[in-house]
């Protein structure tokens, strides 16, 4: 089994940054892709960032490109969300996940992921 614990969510005003982080222990797959998903109240869970292990290849969102940067640190097991330019849309609980390697489009599906965190949530006030 897999843990995912993400950290790092808060209460931060528009057009301020936050940093995600998601810690992942025990039995993790030899390589991986590891997905960052939110979700709004009342809306379903959203494809935000995603990143093959050893960084190869990131995948974004179209709409949240140039504000947020995934990224790996392999030796601890973490991957980071760099929120930058928050607006008040950008609310929400975000995921962390992790998934075997496969195609790219199965990146951006929260259905292909085996492995989930709790959650952490992101408010940005207005």
């Amino acid at each position: 089994q897999v843990h995912l614990e993400e950290s790092g969510g808060g209460l931060v005003q528009a057009g301020g940054s936050l940093r995600l982080s998601c810690a992942a222990s025990g039995r993790t797959f030899s390589s991986y892709t590891s997905g960052w998903f939110r979700q709004a109240p009342g809306k379903g869970r959203e494809f935000v960032a995603a990143i093959t292990w050893s960084g190869g290849s990131t995948y974004y969102a179209d709409s949240l490109k140039g504000r947020f940067t995934i990224s790996i640190d392999d030796p601890k097991n973490t991957v980071y969300l760099q929120m930058n330019s928050l607006k008040p849309e950008d609310t929400a609980v975000y995921y962390c996940a992790q998934k075997r390697p496969g195609p790219s489009w199965t990146n951006l599906q929260p259905t292909m992921y085996n492995y989930w965190g709790q959650g952490t949530q992101v408010t940005v006030s207005s």
